[in-house]
């Protein structure tokens, strides 16, 4: 039995995986793939790869392009989620904001530098015309970090996936101002460079795998009641959810590709444009 060590956010993106782990269908595969949820997002789990502690990651497209162009060793080897990932800008419901142009100059949450929160934060702020070089920074760590420092006033909003942080806009915790979707596909699957070089095969088995659970994901009788309870989210927002998402099972375009680049180079988060070839990897 080969042991696979995979991480990921503990959100319902990744239920195709715990269901595939669940089932034995990588088991059958002769593979032991370890899961492991990391609430802190992608900026950790980018210092996982970089560091050997994980082998795979399902990750944000535009913090593992940043984190790969700074070195670290690792590919992208296949697109997840090809749909736009919807972040919702939040603020404390209590807040006197009652519009994203109120945020110019206000310090944002971030989980951590390289995260998605981070990166967002930035191209939102292109969106809206202001200047990138000085926004405000918080780093929170995590969902539970963001709604203290919204709470206590060290930081003034926090922009986080629409459907994940709904709960808390519900219950009054949080007031969502809008949204701003990612311009490229969310989700991507990246493997170490050690990994992918020495356990092709075990890879290739695990897309094979993951893909067939993936194209039949939306299919399944009442995966959207199994959905809601897991998470704890109201059946109406997962099937709102569910028709907004799209899963993928290929290689994410190297249109794609260059449209992160080219973003992350023009708000100064990245100070080398790699070529796609160095940021995409194969298992054919």
């Amino acid at each position: 039995m080969k042991t696979v060590r995979i991480v990921g956010v503990p959100e319902h993106f990744n239920l195709p995986w715990h269901m595939a782990i669940e089932e034995g269908a990588f088991q059958e595969r002769g593979i032991d793939l370890q899961w492991t949820d990391i609430p802190e997002g992608t900026g950790r789990m980018c210092q996982m790869l970089q560091h050997g502690e994980t082998d795979m990651a399902i990750i944000l497209t535009e913090g593992i392009v940043k984190s790969i162009s700074e070195g670290n060793p690792t590919k992208i080897v296949q697109e997840y989620i090809s749909s736009p990932l919807l972040w919702g800008i939040h603020v404390n419901a209590k807040s006197d904001f009652k519009a994203i142009s109120e945020l110019k100059n206000a310090t944002t949450a971030i989980s951590r530098l390289g995260s998605g929160s981070h990166l967002m934060a930035f191209v939102n702020a292109q969106k809206e015309g202001w200047d990138t070089g000085t926004l405000p920074l918080k780093v929170i760590n995590n969902l539970d970090g963001a709604v203290k420092a919204l709470t206590e006033g060290s930081a003034d909003y926090f922009m986080w996936e629409h459907f994940t942080t709904k709960p808390l806009v519900d219950n009054g915790t949080f007031r969502r101002l809008g949204d701003c979707p990612t311009p490229w596909p969310c989700f991507v699957i990246a493997a170490t460079d050690v990994f992918l070089e020495n356990d092709t095969q075990t890879l290739r088995h695990i897309l094979g795998v993951i893909n067939v659970y993936t194209s039949e994901f939306k299919r399944i009788p009442s995966i959207d009641r199994t959905l809601a309870n897991r998470y704890g989210q109201q059946l109406e927002d997962i099937q709102k959810w569910l028709s907004l998402t799209r899963w993928n099972q290929n290689q994410i375009s190297i249109q794609d590709i260059d449209n992160v680049i080219n973003t992350l180079f023009h708000l100064n988060l990245i100070d080398v444009k790699l070529k796609p070839s160095g940021i995409l990897g194969s298992v054919l």
